[in-house]
């Protein structure tokens, strides 16, 4: 009893689903359908002539960081102290020297040579040769070719028509016929 009611289920079921077929074959799909209804569109099959590959170049810049070690060599120190003390004391030995108007010549001329001497001592012992870290940063430029589609060509009732594609079609591409009468 219960082998006949299953059976009884899956007769109502295939008779459900032979009802449920679409009322046209596979040639007819309802999102190309013209406002109107869709009677008037029908799928067929075109003879691929050929197909070729349509690339772009696209061109990416990332920055990147690029360090060196560069070698430097430095005088420590200002030497301001030592050439202000410098032409203090060469200021003052010069005016010991001269006598008369050769007295301020003789102090201007100690001052100038004694502040330069001062600024040398000051500044020659505190040499600095070593290295150091340089970093910049630098744009990476490169270009990538990218495949965007293909230009198939294809024969379709004697005539040939033109399209780019996302896909390589193979040797037979379905197209959409559509049908309408002329103004």
């Amino acid at each position: 009893m219960r082998t006949r009611s299953i059976a009884f289920a899956l007769g109502l079921l295939a008779t459900g689903l032979a009802v449920a077929q679409p009322r046209y074959d596979d040639r007819y799909d309802d999102r190309y359908a013209p406002p109107g209804g869709g009677e008037n569109v029908a799928f067929a099959y075109a003879d691929v002539l050929r197909a070729s590959p349509v690339y772009e170049t696209f061109r990416s810049s990332e920055p990147r960081e690029e360090c060196y070690d560069e070698r430097v060599e430095r005088r420590g120190g200002d030497g301001t102290g030592g050439a202000v003390l410098g032409a203090i004391i060469g200021g003052a030995l010069g005016n010991q020297v001269g006598k008369g108007d050769g007295r301020k010549a003789a102090t201007m001329a100690g001052a100038v040579i004694g502040g330069t001497i001062g600024h040398d001592q000051a500044t020659r012992g505190d040499r600095y040769a070593g290295v150091e870290r340089r970093c910049r940063i630098i744009d990476d430029v490169r270009d990538e070719r990218r495949l965007v589609g293909y230009d198939v060509e294809y024969r379709y009732r004697g005539e040939v028509y033109m399209s780019r594609l996302d896909f390589d079609p193979g040797d037979k591409l379905r197209v959409r016929v559509s049908v309408s009468p002329a103004d």
